[in-house]
Order: structure tokens, then C-alpha cells, then sequence
């Protein structure tokens, strides 16, 4: 098996990040959500060529780093990690407008 274990991995990964940590995300702009998956996808290729599937470490130690710090910083801001719960809290942490 060649690079599709990787290449799989990440599909995975996108899709289960897209699912629970999407509602995070709604007013970042797409240019940050492009480069985020850019870097993985990049990343995690480039590696393989270099390391073979130990490559699978990049995405798994960057979506298990951003899944502690994202639930520290929302408990420290009274935010439930995974509903973003009370919303209008979040989003005034974020600087984004409220939704009328």
C-alpha cells in the first residue's frame, strides 16, 4: 500500500474536524480554512516521500494538539468545547458580529 493510507487519514480527518469542530468556524474566512488543509495535505505528502507512512504523525500530532488547546481556551473562556455554547459569548470572543 502506497500513499492512499495517508491520503485516507486525512479525508478522515477533514471529514470528523469539518463535523465537530466546524460550528467553530462559521465566519473565518475561506482562505485560512484553504491554507490550514494546504499545509496538512502538503505536509503529510511531502513527509511520506521522505519518511513513509511515520508521516501519519504530522496530521495526528497537529489535530491532537489543536483539539487540547481548543478545549483549554474554550474552558477558560466558559465555552463548551464541542457545541460552542452560548454562542453569542464565542463570537464576541472571537470580534465577529452577532447575527441579527
Amino acid at each position: 500500500m502506497g500513499i492512499e493510507l495517508e491520503l485516507g487519514a486525512l479525508l478522515l480527518l477533514l471529514g470528523v474536524g469539518m463535523i465537530t469542530f466546524g460550528r467553530f468556524e462559521v465566519e473565518r474566512p475561506v482562505w485560512k480554512g484553504l491554507l490550514k488543509w494546504s499545509i496538512f495535505c502538503g505536509g503529510t505528502v511531502a513527509l511520506y516521500t521522505v519518511v513513509g507512512h511515520w508521516s501519519l504523525l504530522f496530521p495526528a500530532t497537529g489535530a491532537l494538539t489543536g483539539g487540547i488547546v481548543h478545549t483549554v481556551w474554550c474552558r477558560k473562556h466558559g465555552i463548551h468545547p464541542l457545541y460552542a455554547t452560548p454562542r453569542r459569548k464565542y463570537y464576541e470572543l472571537r470580534g465577529w458580529a452577532w447575527p441579527e
